[in-house]
């Protein structure tokens, strides 16, 4: 049996792409339209979104980087909203409860990746905005043991990013292996990559930045980076660690290059172009690591909002209107942004 609030409407409204492409293109990919409200299957909760957090990934899904999984597909998965109805056997939250609902949105359980603590890794896994329908709408559902709760100290606005660039990056930070008072670089400076940065510096860690972007280069000299510059620019000093968030192979080999001796390499994106031929001498040797991101684990996503809770960490955040997004997305897709954009839908 489903609880929910009185009222409820049947339909929403909803972005939705209708043909992949170039999202600065002639046409635009995506299509405001009308969709039905979602109803919460067995162990799913109804979230009637109040914002949700514009992400790369989104841009990949609505011009094509990535395979079509649903046609017609909703994209968003930073989503923070209010539980409105509770599906069959869902028993973790109640309604008006404020929660987050994130990239990941589920997997098997029973493979041997999520047997072993590796749900990141699970081949049969479900993705919220690729094979769900996600946040550009007023209303989306999310399996409840794949939420989270949202730390009372964020308003909506900006815990949105948190869930997935704040996730993500807190997943790549262990990935590279960053040493206690060590030299991080970040190679783009986007809505993951600024969060990423304030999580470090507020370690103790060096913060280097590698951007194209001339604003996005003095907002983390703003945030505390002790340098930034170009994209293909080699770092002042020699790198312990670096992640790269742009999703340009090309940039590997310079990465590589400007890392010291042992040094890890984190490729954090969902999509990369090809990654030239490297130079084992120049590249490689030394013990050098390259290493790849995918996804997050729950515990990593619950691990994060905590530390972000500790620290304080709060995303630069840029605020559209939900008939705006396509708008957002050729923002994002310029690259030279100041933090995350954000879709205000809901009243908060």
């Amino acid at each position: 049996m489903t609880t929910s609030v009185s009222n409820l409407p049947t339909t929403m409204r909803a972005w939705a792409v209708t043909e992949p492409g170039p999202i600065d293109g002639e046409k635009s990919p995506l299509e405001f339209t009308t969709k039905p409200v979602p109803t919460p299957q067995r162990g799913e909760v109804l979230v009637r979104v109040l914002t949700c957090g514009v992400c790369h990934t989104d841009l990949h899904v609505s011009e094509g980087d990535l395979p079509v999984h649903q046609d017609h597909v909703t994209p968003g998965h930073e989503i923070v909203g209010e539980v409105v109805a509770i599906g069959p056997d869902a028993h973790r939250f109640e309604l008006g409860d404020r929660i987050g609902v994130p990239w990941l949105r589920w997997t098997c359980g029973v493979c041997q990746y999520c047997r072993s603590g590796r749900e990141n890794l699970c081949p049969n896994s479900k993705y919220t905005g690729w094979d769900h329908d996600g946040g550009y709408a007023e209303y989306t559902t999310v399996p409840e043991g794949f939420a989270y709760r949202i730390p009372e100290r964020f308003d909506s606005q900006t815990a949105s990013p948190l869930l997935c660039a704040g996730i993500i990056g807190y997943r790549a930070f262990q990935r590279a292996n960053v040493p206690a008072g060590g030299r991080l670089g970040l190679y783009g400076f986007g809505g993951s990559a600024h969060i990423t940065a304030q999580l470090a510096i507020d370690q103790g860690i060096e913060v280097h930045v590698l951007t194209r972007g001339k604003d996005a280069r003095k907002f983390a000299l703003s945030l505390g980076a002790k340098s930034a510059a170009g994209a293909y620019d080699l770092p002042p000093v020699k790198l312990d660690s670096s992640i790269i968030f742009a999703p340009v192979g090309d940039i590997v080999p310079t990465a590589l290059e400007g890392l010291a001796p042992g040094g890890t390499l984190a490729l954090a994106g969902i999509h990369l172009t090809d990654i030239p031929p490297l130079n084992y001498q120049n590249h490689i040797f030394h013990e050098k690591n390259l290493t790849s991101v995918e996804s997050n684990t729950r515990h990593d996503g619950e691990e994060f909002l905590k530390l972000a809770d500790r620290l304080d960490i709060h995303p630069e955040t840029t605020p559209y209107a939900f008939d705006k997004a396509d708008e957002a997305l050729r923002y994002v897709k310029k690259g030279d942004i100041r933090g995350a954009c954000v879709l205000k839908i809901g009243e908060d």
